[in-house]
């Protein structure tokens, strides 16, 4: 842990997250090569599919990093739409379905507000468009003016 200590608020959305990736993490190997094994593709291509994209943010989950936590949502992004997809389609996998979208949201939400608490707990700022479109258009101009001087 860093030298600025976790609100409890801030720990309380880490642990969701943290949650719904292991619970992710367990759920989807032991769904698809175990409890419902299918024979539509290779074991490798279910791995690298549904499997490998859970393991790219480990490492910064491990190190609580929240820039990490920030881009999970978009590999968990899979998992929702996979999860909606099979609750419409496969009525047989209906309880694999929803654990998958019950961990899948908790993730979202607890990697999304965790990186936002952390992220402002460490002073982390991401500048607003706006402001820094008005910078890089100042910075211009000075360049341009020193240039012609």
């Amino acid at each position: 842990m860093t030298d600025t200590a976790k609100k409890p608020i801030t720990k309380r959305f880490q642990l969701l997250a943290i949650i719904g990736y292991v619970g992710l993490l367990i759920l989807m190997p032991l769904w698809l090569f175990v409890l419902s094994a299918r024979d539509d593709y290779s074991a490798a291509f279910t791995f690298c599919l549904y499997i490998l994209p859970l393991l790219l943010p480990l490492k910064g989950i491990i190190q609580d990093k929240p820039y990490t936590y920030a881009w999970a949502n978009f590999i968990v992004m899979i998992y929702f739409i996979h999860s909606l997809t099979l609750l419409w389609i496969s009525p047989e996998e209906l309880v694999y379905a929803i654990l998958e979208l019950l961990f899948a949201s908790a993730m979202f939400i607890g990697c999304t507000y965790y990186a936002r608490h952390r992220g402002q707990e460490l002073g982390l700022k991401v500048g607003k468009l706006k402001d820094d479109l008005a910078e890089e258009k100042a910075a211009q101009e000075y360049h341009s003016q020193n240039k012609d001087q």
